[in-house]
């Protein structure tokens, strides 16, 4: 369904609450693939030198097998579709789906998956915008990728990232659980006024919110595959790191923490 134009916000606001059940309920039912032609608009910087990022150019090295570390989805923006992914909305997907996959534009083939079984790793981390390049205060949680792709399987989209050409990436998914935002004074609009004002200041592109006075607030959704895209809805998914087979790819937190813990227990 889409959103009409009016002349007013609070003529808006009437058609949205009016219609949310329908625009909840399509966004729920839909597999909805997180890209787009139309983008927010955020200062992009150069990458920086940090040491979480790129190190070195893969296309320096001849090599068949190649590490990946891609930024799939991030949260805390506000995309074309008008969504707002929440921290936390990935956390019970990847504890459940151990056969998500690293593809090619979304499209579920053979010949396009780039990565996925024991050549794919997918968790969640958090990043300053600024880590990620991009000219924003604030924190973001990143769906992260670690891929192994091999010439072999996907040469395409082996050589795409092997020479740096790949900058933006998308997430395949369904959404579980999505609240309506509304910026309204109105006393009969106060569910909606305190969801707008719960997440507002944390939106990286919040005077575009504050502007059009809405959002959709997505806290839960099932991932089953994140691809490498020429745009996306979502264009703060940039590629972090490649690398030759066999370097080490930074650890996570999560990570250092659970191999202490297995250290300690050992010992």
């Amino acid at each position: 369904m889409k959103i009409p134009e009016f002349k007013t916000n609070k003529e808006l606001f009437v058609w949205l609450k009016e219609n949310e059940e329908d625009l909840i309920y399509q966004k729920k039912s839909m597999f909805k693939r997180a890209d787009a032609f139309s983008a927010p608009t955020i200062f992009h910087e150069a990458i920086t030198s940090d040491s979480a990022l790129k190190t070195f150019k893969a296309n320096d090295f001849d090599v068949t097998e190649i590490k990946v570390r891609a930024v799939i989805n991030t949260t805390m923006i506000r995309d074309s579709h008008k969504d707002v992914h929440i921290n936390g909305l990935w956390k019970k997907s990847l504890q459940e789906n151990k056969r998500i996959k690293h593809l090619q534009e979304h499209e579920m083939r053979f010949d396009k998956i780039i990565a996925d079984k024991d050549d794919l790793k997918a968790f969640t981390k958090t990043y300053d915008w600024k880590q990620l390049g991009y000219d924003i205060e604030g924190k973001t949680e990143a769906l992260v990728f670690d891929s192994t792709i091999k010439q072999s399987r996907n040469p395409i989209m082996f050589n795409e990232y092997k020479n740096d050409n790949v900058d933006n990436h998308s997430v395949g998914m369904y959404y579980v659980n999505v609240k309506l935002a509304i910026n309204s004074d109105d006393e009969d609009d106060v569910k909606y006024k305190e969801e707008f004002d719960k997440n507002i200041e944390q939106i990286a592109n919040k005077e575009e919110v504050k502007k059009d006075g809405f959002y959709f607030a997505v806290y839960e959704a099932k991932a089953i595959e994140g691809s490498a895209v020429p745009i996306g809805s979502n264009q703060m998914t940039p590629t972090l790191r490649v690398g030759k087979f066999g370097d080490e790819i930074e650890k996570t937190k999560e990570e250092l923490e659970a191999e202490a813990i297995i250290k300690w227990l050992r010992e």
